[in-house]
């Protein structure tokens, strides 16, 4: 399946990632959805304080 994500490797501490996939498991999410969407919900957090971050992917 192509997809257009790139791999990471991010280390957690083991309570933190538990409790992670508890509340994945809460929202009927994979422990990888509901870190995308965490991540998502600070980038949001944050632009809706300061402004739309630019990056080279923007047009």
């Amino acid at each position: 399946m192509a997809t257009n994500k790139i791999q990471t490797g991010i280390r957690f501490e083991v309570e933190l990632l538990s409790k992670i996939a508890y509340i994945a498991k809460q929202n009927k999410r994979s422990l990888n959805a509901q870190l995308e969407y965490l991540a998502q919900k600070c980038v949001d957090e944050y632009e809706k304080e300061n402004g739309k971050i630019k990056t080279e992917y923007d047009e």
